[in-house]
């Protein structure tokens, strides 16, 4: 139960600390197992500790000293156990990130086209994986089962349960064991609108405060992320589920029609014939509809945007499931000279699928060039090719996912026969499915081999560091097994800035290796083993063994798939884990695809901003917000919305931040030099912490003098005005002393807390904020005036309906802003 503060406003200091993507129970960040929830409910909450919760009613007591706040997020990302569900958007959440991967780019010029561009060429990208993941289940459930196995005496001899749909029954007729089959698809269409409306109705529907952010008038270069509509995708994601719920409701209607529709012309009977046709104008014409839903526009970020494309969001998919439901009852009409054999055609709908990404691959890719050599940065990961090299892992992590499950239940179904063997059962699945399976045993030895080099590289790394180590803490004796663990420390930290290269050589390599296998599916029609017969005996063999590994590999990759989702469901400890993965990569909109996880930053940043804006106002007083890892994220996102009047109140304090080594390299577009720059000179109190043994955290703004992260010695606190203080000492002290008689540890990533810097920085920034001579000491109105102007929400215990901010709509989106 939250507890409600009705006090008079005080000269108190807060800080406000926000935990990283390991989450923190509250008594662990403030110290105390005496907490209280101050307001939010279970599943974000701000606490403090119990003696601290009415501080504003006695502020004479906290003289010198800051009363301390912790937001706990961990739950948006890791609650209930129907998040271990989200495994299966792990494809949709990699292609989500690739359109927020894109290089930085002016705002005028040709920059907002080629913006344009690239934001329609990702969702494109985000539609293929949805029509990837139907069509596997197309695969599996229509053709494996319905039409295969059903149409063989010999599968369903063994199978009691398929033995209704044998020929000869009223089941026994093709169309009506595809209409039957059908069902599965089409459940699975209607499991993913399901998350994402739930998910869409818990964080994109939350009106952002109003009058926070600034409203933006013109292209005039404002920090995306301070854009008043930036964390509020109500309407991008109800278009796009629309479009995606109808793409996948009418692959499965093409799925049942088009071997219905073959069948009647090939029979010859008139109205089934025409029947057939109209049927396949409607579902070439909801086509068309889904793709002009898909390319019509992107996102608006320069006004939160509370309209609805009604007419998208509840006709389109409306009309799609009833088109589906015309096609069933077309499938399930009496053929009696109807019978199954062969396999359905899904060797071209998987090799139209795998084309089309890769050529949307090079493409983006193109244009991603364009963009980067528009405005070039050294920093920014693989020379702005970053964001084509996350689609293309997306994009092969949806074929491996996909085509696994196909493979698996073709080698249940046909008891074990190699696949394109003769005299199996059952058919293999498509060809192509076995090539893409033979691929991932050199993908894995070119990985291995990388892994290789980049272990010799960083031996080497570690050899060079120890022979330092000792040097940086004066007095010491030196000790060669302590400077090789505190070497190595600092060297697999370095490690971090070498995975750019990891992951353009894992994009290269899977784009070559698909295609060659898209060229050896087309050109032999044959699985590879079968293809290789007759060759060189060594190429034979090699084709057999990939064959067979790669189906092993996936088999494996599936069972343990299952097992760590089952697990999850259980276990907290476990969801926690997988938490971890969704803390990074949901903390973007979904701008591309909206069935992946939701965007949790969409409640934190308004939870943020919210408790900022309405402390300050209501106290007066000075305000530091304090992130830890991706704490630091949220909260360099949370100040980058507050009005200019309450950012003068409030300094920034984040410690083994990514924003610079990570989001600045991958997202440079958001968090690249420019933004980070202007960031600071709207926050002029920011001190960032850091640590050379850190693999995340590294300093926040480029300076030539600082060192690189695992190559520097420790670090003074650095010039007035400067933002980064780093590489701290990690450990704390070299050997044992009077000081520290036990060994200090090598703290990494954790507990900076307890460096003496921690404290000593934050009460600098409080203390900043009390000069005389900064701004915030003239900037802040009182509260009753804050909210006669309507600039600020009430105090956050007090219960009342979210206002929803109404900015005009303007006519049109300044360049570059809409994606």
């Amino acid at each position: 139960m939250a507890v409600e503060l009705h006090t008079p406003p005080g000269p108190l200091a807060l800080e406000l600390r926000v935990h990283g993507v390991h989450g923190a129970a509250p008594d662990e960040l403030l110290g105390d197992p005496r907490t209280v929830r101050i307001t939010g409910d279970s599943t974000a909450a701000v606490f403090r500790r119990a003696v601290d919760a009415d501080a504003e009613s006695h502020p004479e007591r906290y003289a010198g000293r800051p009363v301390t706040e912790a937001y706990c997020w961990a739950r948006l990302t890791s609650g209930n156990g129907a998040r271990a569900l989200w495994l299966l958007l792990l494809p949709f959440m990699v292609v989500n990130l690739a359109h927020w991967a894109r290089p930085a780019a002016p705002v005028t010029g040709p920059a907002p086209c080629a913006v344009r561009t690239y934001g329609l060429l990702v969702r494109i990208l985000a539609l293929s994986l949805t029509l990837l993941l139907i069509a596997a289940a197309c695969e599996v459930a229509l053709d494996l089962l319905a039409w295969q196995c059903a149409g063989s005496d010999t599968c369903t001899g063994p199978r009691s349960w398929l033995r209704f749909m044998e020929p000869g029954g009223w089941w026994g007729q093709p169309g009506r064991r595809l209409a039957l089959g059908a069902l599965v698809p089409a459940a699975l269409t209607g499991l993913l609108w399901f998350l994402s409306n739930r998910t869409w109705s818990a964080y994109e529907s939350q009106p952002p405060p109003a009058g926070t952010a600034v409203p933006v008038t013109g292209g005039d270069g404002t920090p995306a992320l301070g854009r008043p509509g930036f964390w509020y995708g109500r309407r991008i994601v109800a278009r796009l589920r629309a479009a995606h719920t109808a793409a996948g409701l009418l692959t499965v209607a093409v799925a049942v029609a088009a071997p219905t529709a073959r069948y009647d012309r090939r029979a010859g009977t008139p109205v089934l014939e025409a029947l057939g046709w109209a049927l396949e104008v409607l579902l070439a014409a909801g086509a068309v509809a889904v793709a002009w839903v898909v390319c019509r526009r992107g996102r608006t970020e320069v006004r939160a945007d509370h309209r609805l494309d009604r007419a998208a969001v509840t006709l389109l998919p409306g009309a799609a499931l009833a088109l589906l439901a015309a096609v069933l009852l077309y499938a399930g009409w009496s053929r009696p000279g109807w019978t199954s054999s062969g396999r359905l055609p899904g060797d071209f709908a998987f090799g139209a699928l795998m084309l089309g990404q890769g050529g949307c691959v090079l493409l983006l890719a193109a244009v991603a060039v364009r963009l980067y050599r528009l405005a070039p940065d050294p920093a920014t990961a693989l020379y702005g090719l970053g964001g084509p090299a996350i689609a293309m892992l997306g994009c092969a992590l949806g074929g491996v996912m996909s085509g696994g499950v196909a493979q698996r239940v073709a080698d249940w179904l046909d008891g074990g026969a190699a696949p394109g063997a003769a005299g199996p059962a059952v058919p293999a699945p498509p060809v192509l499915l076995s090539w893409q399976a033979a691929v991932l045993p050199p993908l894995l030895l070119v990985l291995a081999l990388l892994a290789a080099w980049f272990a010799v590289r960083g031996a080497r790394a570690r050899r060079r560091i120890a022979a330092v180590v000792a040097a940086e803490y004066p007095g010491e004796a030196p000790d060669e097994d302590r400077s090789r663990r505190i070497a190595g420390a600092r060297a697999a930290a370095a490690l971090t800035d070498a995975v750019p290269w990891f992951v353009a050589a894992v994009s290269g390599i899977t784009l070559l290796l698909g295609a060659g296998a898209l060229a050896g599916a087309r050109l032999s029609g044959q699985v590879p083993g079968e293809a290789a017969r007759g060759a060189h005996p060594l190429l034979e063999t090699a084709a057999r063994v990939a064959q067979d590994a790669g189906s092993w590999l996936i088999g494996f990759g599936i069972a343990a798939f299952v097992t760590w989702g089952r697990r999850a469901y259980r276990d907290p400890a476990a969801r926690r884990t997988i938490g971890v993965l969704w803390d990074v990569g949901t903390f973007w909109p979904r701008a591309a695809h909206p069935f992946a996880p939701p965007c949790y930053a969409e409640r934190a940043v308004p939870d943020l901003t919210w408790r900022m804006t309405g402390w300050t106002g209501r106290t007066g007083g000075r305000l530091v917000i304090s992130g830890h890892s991706q704490g630091s994220v949220l909260a360099a996102a949370a100040v980058w919305q507050l009005p200019p009047h309450v950012r003068r109140r409030v300094a920034l304090l984040t410690y083994g931040s990514p924003l610079r080594r990570l989001y600045g390299r991958w997202f440079p577009a958001y968090f690249g030099a420019g933004p980070l720059a202007a960031l600071h000179r709207d926050v002029d109190c920011w001190r960032n912490l850091w640590r050379a043994t850190d693999p995340i955290g590294g300093p926040v703004l480029a300076d030539t003098d600082a060192p690189a992260p695992g190559d520097g010695a420790p670090a003074a606190a650095g010039p007035p005005g400067s933002v980064d203080r780093g590489p701290l000492a990690d450990p704390l002290a070299y050997g044992r002393s009077a000081r520290y008689p036990l060994p200090a540890p090598i703290l990494g990533h954790f507990d900076y807390q307890a460096d003496p810097a921690f404290a000593g920085e934050r009460d600098a920034l409080l203390a900043r904020l009390a000069h005389p001579d900064h701004p915030a000491k003239h900037a802040m109105p009182a509260w009753p005036a804050l909210l006669d102007a309507g600039d600020v929400p009430g105090p956050p215990a007090v219960p009342a309906p979210r206002e929803v901010s109404k900015e005009p709509a303007a006519p049109a989106d300044p360049p570059g802003t809409a994606e």
